[in-house]
């Protein structure tokens, strides 16, 4: 029997007619294969020089802030300069189709997180607390991370907290979809690892229309406060027909229990926010559900509190945010507009221009103001949702940069980062104007 050698070299000599045959057809399979790898070759080549031109093309948005673009908004976290204000600026991603109620906490290893409520829409089964962080020195926020959620509730306005021990809490109010706010409860989840993991929830406050909204306060005496309200149950207010009431929430053993404190004749003023001037100074400002003023509310413990006063700053009914500066003024973020600003036909006050304000005298005036967002830059309104630009969130940071985070169009939220001397500089289209150059408190 002779024996065929390997490759594709010519038969032997003595081969037989049916072994050339077989010789032939090896050698077209070979040209055949030889083709196929030097197309494949071509191809991947083709496809490396792709690659490296789609990364030629997005290699500005690398590296430092880059300027944002004009027109529309890219909700992908990365921190952008916006051309027409100069400021650093990111729109957080999208997790669900709605978004609202942001809140900042600045934890002690100089990362920041931001949590908010999302889902199809607020009041809907799916909405849920999601949470999402900017690490130190980075220019890139995460994408969020649904935290708690429950099939059957609706989840809103969550709190961050960092105990002195590094432990994280987060409280958030919960309520049955679809059936408003009346018998709302809040719940507490924690983490120990720096908000990376967290806890089951469990209910912390259980008394019916309970809300959160404001950051936690620790007094000098190391007791913990929590302002919050009630969306009812209380007295009619004066000016509008809301029962709604604020209270401060006091703990002594680092929230294991708590001791209800009201403030005296503040029907229908809600969500306070609560900041310590000096040892026994504190301020508390109220949003009102009358759509007419902010309102003030002073105390030397942080307990016991004098009656509401209004301010100069209008109010539309919406959450406001504040925050005590390293140099002793206090930042204040609203909507710069009231009811008598509410379009006709209609009573429901808008939630634009977004202004923020400075008081160097603990929030008696405000000499500065300007407009952060007022709805009319190029590209909001085809960014889609609906117009407003709502629920502020401040805090500074280690190096006195302000930081503002706050609802964007109910589409996803939006951080903004500036300085005073930004806000000093500019005006608004809002309500009230200043008086650090007209000398007037603002419109009537």
């Amino acid at each position: 029997m002779r024996r065929w050698r390997r490759g594709y070299g010519r038969p032997a000599a003595d081969a037989s007619p049916r072994e050339h045959t077989i010789h032939h057809m090896k050698l077209g399979i070979s040209k055949e294969k030889s083709a196929i790898r030097e197309r494949g070759a071509r191809t991947q080549l083709g496809c490396v020089a792709l690659v490296a031109a789609l990364l030629l093309l997005l290699a500005p948005s690398w590296g430092a802030p880059q300027a944002a673009p004009n027109a529309g908004f890219r909700a992908d976290g990365k921190i952008r300069i916006d051309e027409a204000s100069g400021l650093r600026e990111a729109y957080l991603p999208m997790l669900f189709p709605s978004s609202h109620a942001a809140n900042l906490l600045a934890l002690r290893n100089g990362d920041l997180l931001c949590a908010w409520f999302s889902g199809t829409r607020e009041g809907a089964s799916d909405v849920a607390i999601v949470v999402a962080r900017l690490k130190r020195g980075s220019d890139q926020w995460s994408a969020p991370e649904v935290v708690d959620q429950q099939e059957g509730r609706s989840y809103q306005n969550p709190v961050l907290f960092e105990v002195p021990d590094g432990k994280i809490w987060l409280f958030h109010s919960s309520q049955e979809a679809d059936k408003g706010e009346s018998h709302a409860n809040i719940l507490v989840l924690t983490s120990d690892d720096g908000g990376e993991t967290w806890s089951s929830a469990k209910p912390a406050f259980t008394k019916p229309g309970a809300f959160t909204r404001q950051p936690m306060v620790v007094l000098p005496n190391g007791d913990w406060m929590l302002p919050m309200y009630f969306a009812g149950g209380g007295p009619k207010a004066a000016n509008s027909s809301s029962t709604a009431y604020p209270a401060m929430q006091v703990s002594s053993d680092h929230g294991v229990s708590w001791k209800e404190y009201d403030v005296p004749d503040a029907a229908g003023l809600v969500q306070p926010v609560v900041l310590q001037l000096a040892a026994h100074r504190f301020v508390a400002f109220f949003r009102s559900r009358a759509a007419d003023w902010i309102y003030r509310s002073t105390s030397a413990d942080g307990v016991m509190w004098s009656a509401p006063v209004r301010t100069a700053l209008p109010n539309n009914n919406a959450s406001i945010g504040a925050a005590r500066l390293k140099d002793g003024r206090i930042a204040m973020a609203f909507n710069n507009c009231s009811a008598l600003d509410a379009p006709a036909g209609t009573q429901k006050a808008p939630r634009k221009p977004l202004s923020i304000a400075l008081s160097a005298d603990g929030g008696v005036t405000w000499p500065w103001v300007r407009d952060v967002q007022t709805g009319d830059e190029p590209g909001a309104a085809q960014a889609g949702g609906s117009d407003e630009y709502s629920y502020p969130a401040i805090v500074q940071s280690a190096d006195g940069s302000i930081l503002l985070a706050y609802t964007f169009r109910r589409l996803t939220i939006k951080y903004v980062v500036m300085d005073e001397g930004w806000i000093e500089s500019g005006g608004t289209a809002g309500r009230y104007q200043g008086n650090a150059r007209r000398g007037a408190p603002g419109k009537p």
